[in-house]
Formats: C-alpha cells, structure tokens, sequence
C-alpha cells in the first residue's frame, strides 16, 4: 500500500509542477479554448492540460519500476506501458485536435489506432466468468471489438463531461480511487499478489487528476482540453480491462469473510466503466437522440448538457461541479462496496449517501438562489 501511496503522490505532484509548462506550451501555440455561446467561462482558456497529465503518468510508471515490491512485477508492469503508449498516442490526438481542430472522424480514427495498441498487446476481454461456475470465452475478434466499444464509448462520455472547471478531472478522479479500492481489496481478499496492472494506474490516475484539479477547479487556469478528457478516458477503461488479463478465470471471485462476491468481480471491467460514468454517458444517449429529432449532427454543440441544466435550476459553478463529484463518488464506490461486501451496514449506508446526494441536488438551490451567493461559492 505504501509503494500505491507513492505512486500516488508523484503523479499528483509531477503533474502540478507540468501544469505551468503546459500552459506556457499552449499560450505559444494557439491552443486557447476562445469564448462560444455555449460556454461558461468567460475568457480564453488555454488548453494542453493533457500533456500535464500524461507527464504525470509517466512518472509514476517509471518511478513505480524503481520501488522494491513493485518493480519485481515485470508482466504487469508490461501492461502498464502498454496503456501508457496507448495513452501517449491518444493524448498527441487530443493535442493536435487542441491546436487545430481536427474533424470528429480524425479523432475517432486516432481512438481506434490507440485501442489497436491495447488489443495488439493483449490488452482486451478474453472471456467473462458465469454466476454457474463455468467460463464464457471471446475469441479474438469479439474481445478486440468489446474492448473497442467499451473504451471508445468512455472516452467519448469523458470528453462530453468536460463542460465546467474541475469536472471531468474530479469525476475520473474519483473513479479511479475507487476502482483503486475494488482491485487492492479483491487481490486481498482472494489472496493473489498485490501488485496488479489496476491498482498502478488506478493509483497514478487518482494522482494525476488531482495534480491538475488544483490548476483546474474554478475559477481554471488551464483547460485540460481533448488531450487531457481522451487520455484519462482511455487509460481508465484500460485500467479495468487489464483486471481480466493478469489472473485466471476464477481466480478473483471471493468477496469479504470468504462469501462469493455479490457481483462477480470479472464481469465488472465491463460494467465498472460504464456504472461509474453512468450519468455522462446518459448524457451523451441524449444528447445524441436530442440533436438527431433537431436534425442536426449527433457532434453537433449545444448548451443543454447535464452540467448546463445544473446551472440553470440554481446551482452555481463550482456547487454543480461538487454535486456532480457527488453522484460519481455515490455510483462508483457504491457499485465497489457493493460488488465485495455484503450485509445491511452497506446498504443502509449506500441509502443513506442515496438520500443526500439527491437532496443536495434538488433542495439546495432552493434554500439557495443564485442571487444570494457570491460567484464561485459553494
């Protein structure tokens, strides 16, 4: 655990310190998020928070290779930087999207030639275990186009969330302490090596979101552009998927005091994703039905995103952002304690969060209207 926390805490730091650099690097080339219609903040922003992020990444890896326990784990380890360049060349995608404004379909194909990178390295579902004992298998061609599915469709949900300071950095950092949790605590609790591919980049990602966070949360100094949203999108999906490719079927299927986990633990580098960015990802199902009935393009912009609607029922800035922190922590440590442990302490504490999550939402703005507060309050 101590060799995580430093992961951890290099990412954040490496990270904080890239952020100027960043900054200075997108300044010098143009790459300046300018005020639209459809944005919140009220003067050019630079971009190319990415590029802090991935040097973050980077040094956690290479510092993680020098750590005692950690760097005696060379397949895992492999993995690692098989996502890391999978992430590298999303992240120079994002990049060039940033400084000129690349086409969707570009990006799209940047997305696909990253996922080939994650496939062509093993990285890729091999095969779910069933509630009866038994072992579905994928062949090679199903897991490659699951695998593509799963990490495009978060890094899209990522890249959509990414509408108010601090917001796509905050929920992907939650998620990653959270799946952070789910892998440390499995390995525990079937007692296989604690050293995985998913507690690394878990533990570097949670690190790399809040060095950014600092520069990021509103009022931002720095935008972490498609650069930043399509790398911690990728590298979070990827995270999960390489839960099912350093053990054997069976192998993690043991939750808290020896009972079967109540959510079989390999079916969640599918769902874990997905749950985690449930809220993002119904935003953008609707926001794609919402701009087809227009007749408009599904990339085409608009203003009525979740984060927007926030905005407008009272909520200021940074108080959507937190409520939105909110209901990503809710769902993602939710579907991890519930996927380990079982009994009615969890439950009533999960109806519990439930209850306030909810209430902080929809009843605080009206205890609070925007005229009241000062901008940027809580």
């Amino acid at each position: 655990m101590r060799e995580y926390l430093v992961v951890f805490i290099v990412a954040a730091v490496v990270t904080y310190l890239l952020t100027v650099v960043a900054r200075e690097i997108a300044v010098r080339t143009g790459a300046v998020a300018k005020v639209r219609d459809r944005d919140v903040h009220a003067e050019p922003i630079p971009y190319l928070g990415g590029l802090a992020m991935l040097g973050g990444l980077w040094a956690a890896y290479l510092v993680a290779q020098q750590l005692p326990f950690l760097s005696t784990r060379n397949p895992f380890s492999d993995d690692a930087l098989s996502v890391l360049i999978a992430g590298s060349l999303v992240c120079a995608v994002g990049m060039v999207d940033d400084i000129l404004d690349l086409d969707a379909l570009t990006k799209f194909g940047g997305q696909l030639l990253a996922v080939g990178v994650l496939v062509y390295s093993g990285i890729q579902f091999s095969y779910f275990y069933q509630s009866s004992g038994t072992v579905f298998s994928l062949d090679q061609a199903q897991g490659a186009l699951l695998t593509a599915f799963v990490v495009v469709a978060t890094v899209n949900a990522v890249n959509f969330i990414d509408g108010l300071d601090g917001l796509a950095a905050g929920v992907i950092g939650i998620s990653a302490a959270a799946f952070f949790l789910f892998c440390y605590s499995l390995s525990f609790l079937n007692d296989v090596t604690r050293a995985t591919t998913g507690a690394l980049l878990a533990a570097a990602l949670a690190g790399a979101c809040l060095g950014f966070l600092i520069h990021n949360f509103h009022p931002a100094r720095l935008f972490m552009g498609d650069s930043g949203s399509m790398l911690i999108g990728l590298v979070l999906s990827a995270t999960a998927i390489t839960i099912t490719t350093q053990f054997a079927p069976g192998d993690l299927t043991q939750g808290a005091d020896g009972a079967r986990a109540s959510l079989l633990p390999v079916l969640l580098p599918v769902a874990l994703p997905i749950l985690i960015l449930i809220v993002p990802l119904a935003d953008l199902v609707l926001a794609v039905v919402r701009r087809t009935r227009a007749g408009r393009s599904p990339f085409a912009p608009d203003k009525q995103h979740l984060h927007h609607r926030l905005l407008e029922i009272g909520h200021s800035q940074r108080r959507a952002v937190v409520i939105m922190w909110l209901w990503a922590g809710l769902i993602a440590f939710g579907v991890v304690l519930a996927s380990l442990f079982t009994g009615s302490v969890v439950w009533m504490a999960l109806g519990a969060s439930t209850v306030v999550t909810v209430a902080l939402t929809f009843a605080l703005p009206a205890a609070h209207t925007p005229d009241a507060e000062s901008p940027g309050t809580l």
